[in-house]
């Protein structure tokens, strides 16, 4: 059964660093691309990050470039997302997902079939 697992979140102030974790099991994530994701409370569930299978390739939304990172570690079977000098406006309920078909290459955060039940991050200014 395919799972994947999001953890590390948490409220923190502005201009702070948090580190979240998706772990994933019941496949073998060598083969997968895995994406990061956010829903703020109103708003759409947007896409902030893919990572390839292999972490040969990543993309970041506009909104995060240059202060979140994603990453792979495959011996942990997880994929993570260092997330820096974080804003107000980066709260949101985090979740990680991937596709088996697409992968990063989905256009549309639908395309993910697979998703983890979210982790909350608060920031306060």
């Amino acid at each position: 059964q395919v799972q994947l697992v999001e953890s590390g979140g948490g409220l923190v102030q502005a201009g702070a660093s948090l580190r979240l974790s998706c772990k994933a099991s019941g496949f073998s994530l060598y083969h997968f691309d895995i994406g990061w994701f956010r829903q703020a409370p109103g708003k759409d569930r947007e896409r902030i990050s893919c990572i390839s299978a292999r972490g040969g390739s990543t993309d970041y939304a506009d909104s995060v470039r240059g202060r979140f990172t994603i990453s792979r570690d495959e011996a942990k079977m997880t994929v993570y997302l260092q997330m820096n000098s974080l804003k107000p406006d980066d709260t949101a309920v985090y979740y990680c997902a991937t596709d088996f078909e697409l992968g990063c290459r989905a256009h549309s955060v639908y395309d993910f079939d697979y998703w983890g039940r979210g982790t909350q991050v608060t920031v306060s200014s």
